[in-house]
Parts: structure tokens; C-alpha cells; sequence
């Protein structure tokens, strides 16, 4: 059964009851701390020594402490570091400051769920996820709405974890949008399907095969680029305001008519069976297994693919197209970024 609940099912008062440590001040963490701040939460940020970040934080009226520091302070810590550098700081910096009564809250579920790291089972352990980057979250609160949200429990010491985590999320906006109960497992286990199938490994691959199909058969590569690669924002933007109906209902009858032809020869049961060993591979841990193996002897394959892709043909040519075009608001990631 799901469970969606919003701001009048949760009690403020129980975290703004609470110290909370924000580790980490990227994308998620300026959005959590900022609006938890303004929510009247007692807000502190957890940075490493020399962290770029940490004028930022001061700047931004927060105070930044060690990690270590910040999590001795605290009853709530919310660790919003990367995946890869997490099992590290928690080991490090945050579970010696431990304490019966403590939280340990994620926005993501991948060390819990996949054991890199396993909490004292005197504490609560819980996660708020919310489904948008961190300068959305951000904008919404701001806006006087939220984004929707997440929320697991994976451990629940003092029987009040599911209400502090609901309390939580409505300090940062989500629970004006909706909080959608899940577990560990499963946000994690879709979240990286989702990221590998479709949203990054999926679509890349795709506009790709696209591109190189269009300019191995002679076409030129700027009219490639604009078919495979820029369009695909107008036509994700109709997907995200109303599905895919909206979608059809708003491009030409020929282009919907190809959508239902040729999308199950592209896409069909080779693609689907595919798709199910990602999933399998992710449940069963291995992916999990073969990313943090990766990471721990020195990441070479992963920074050896990324230059490669950041030399494509399509990243030449679409620097190119971008430039002409002021309303894109271009970012270029140089070789090496």
C-alpha cells in the first residue's frame, strides 16, 4: 500500500527540538541546511579541513565545524557527502561521536543497503530523499512550495524515527509536496536502475547511437546533433509537465505515429531483457561490489571512460552549436573537469 503523507500529518517542532549536522555542502547539502535554517532549525555544516566549500557555508550566515565537531554537537546528522567518500567519514569523523538517542539520516540509501556502513544499533538510522536536485529543493522552499520526498527507516531505536524523518522533511519543503513512504532497498535498488537503464546510461547511449547512425550514413553532424541531442529537451520537458500523453498530444501526428512504431524496434525485447540483468546485477549486489572495488584501487577505468566520452564527436560538434545559441545558458565541461 503507499503511503503519501504531507505537511499536516508531520511535527515540526521535532526537529526544530533537535541540533542537526549537515555533512557535506553541495548541491543537496546548501538546499537541506538553508532550508532548515529557515524552518528554525539549529543548523550546523560538517566540512574537511581546506573544503572549498566553507566560505560558502559562512557566507550563507551557517557555522562550519570538523566533521567531527559538527557530529559531537549534534543529535540529527544528515550525511549528504558523496557515496564514494562516505563509508570513509562516517568511519573517521562520525561514528565515534555516536550517542544513544542519535540519528543518522541519508538522502540516499546505497552504504546502508549495500552494508559499506552498518550504524550502532543504538541509534536511528533514516532517509529523506528528495526527488530533484539540490538547487530545486532549494528554489521551491523558497517559493513557498517543495519537491517531493522519500522516506525510509532502516533502523528505529527509539520508536520516533519515523516522525523525526517526516519532521525532517517538512523543515526542508518536501511535505508540502509529498512524502512517499519506501525502504532502503528499494530507492536505492531504483534509483541506480533508473540512473543505468534510462535517465544517464539509457538516454547517453541512445543520443549517441542516434548521432553516429545519422553521420556514418553521411549526414552532417550539426543536423545530427540537433535531431538526436538538443531536441531532446523540448520533448523531456512535455514528458515532465504531462507524461507521455502530453507529450503525443503535442508533437505532430507523424512524429507520434513513429513514436509507436519504431520506440518497440529500438527499444524491444532485447533492450527489456538487458534491462533486467542491470536490475539483477544491482539487487544482487555485484554492481555495488564492482563500483566500490573500482574506487578503492584508484578509479582508472572510470577516469579513462569519462575522457574518452568528453572527446565524442558529439561533444565537439555540440560546443560548437551551443556557442550560437545564447538562450541555452552553456556550460562546457573541458577534458580533465
Amino acid at each position: 500500500m503507499t503511503i503519501i503523507r504531507y505537511e499536516k500529518d508531520a511535527d515540526l517542532a521535532l526537529i526544530t527540538q533537535k541540533k542537526v549536522a549537515i555533512v557535506g555542502y553541495g548541491s543537496q547539502g546548501h538546499a537541506h541546511a538553508l532550508n532548515l535554517k529557515e524552518s528554525g532549525v539549529d543548523v550546523r555544516i560538517g566540512l574537511r579541513a581546506g573544503s572549498k566549500s566553507a566560505g560558502k557555508a559562512e557566507a550563507a550566515g551557517l557555522r562550519v565545524l570538523s566533521v567531527r565537531d559538527a557530529c559531537e554537537e549534534a543529535d540529527v546528522i544528515m550525511v549528504l557527502a558523496p557515496d564514494t567518500s562516505q563509508k570513509a567519514i562516517y568511519e573517521e569523523s562520525i561514528a565515534p561521536t555516536l550517542k544513544k538517542g542519535d540519528t543518522l539520516m541519508f538522502a540516499h540509501g546505497f552504504n546502508i543497503h549495500f552494508g559499506t556502513i552498518t550504524p550502532p544499533d543504538f541509534v536511528d538510522v533514516s532517509m529523506i530523499a528528495p526527488k530533484s536536485p539540490g538547487h530545486r529543493v532549494r528554489e521551491t522552499y523558497q517559493e513557498g512550495g517543495g519537491v517531493p520526498a522519500l522516506l525510509a527507516i532502516h533502523q528505529d531505536a527509539s520508536g520516533q524515527a519515523d516522525a523525526l524523518a517526516l519532521s525532517y522533511a517538512a523543515a526542508i519543503g518536501s511535505a508540502r509536496a509529498g512524502v512517499l513512504t519506501t525502504t532502503f532497498g528499494e530507492e536505492t535498488e531504483t534509483d541506480l536502475f533508473g540512473e543505468q537503464a534510462v535517465l544517464c546510461g539509457g538516454v547517453s547511449a541512445l543520443v549517441k547511437a542516434g548521432f553516429e547512425t545519422l553521420v556514418n550514413a553521411g549526414y552532417q553532424p550539426e543536423v545530427a546533433y540537433f535531431e538526436c541531442m538538443h531536441e531532446l529537451k523540448l520533448i523531456v520537458d512535455l514528458m515532465y509537465r504531462g507524461g507521455l500523453n502530453y507529450m503525443r498530444y503535442s508533437v505532430s501526428d507523424t512524429a507520434e505515429w513513429g513514436d509507436y512504431v519504431a520506440g518497440p524496434q529500438v527499444i524491444g525485447p532485447e533492450a527489456k531483457k538487458a534491462m533486467e540483468g542491470l536490475l539483477a546485477s544491482i539487487r544482487s549486489g555485484e554492481f555495488a561490489k564492482t563500483w566500490i572495488a573500482e574506487n578503492e584501487t584508484g578509479r582508472k577505468k572510470f577516469l579513462g571512460t569519462r575522457a574518452a566520452e568528453q572527446e565524442h564527436q558529439i561533444e565537439q560538434v555540440g560546443s560548437k552549436l551551443r556557442a550560437m545559441m545564447t538562450f541555452v545558458d552553456a556550460v562546457e565541461i573541458k577534458p580533465g573537469d
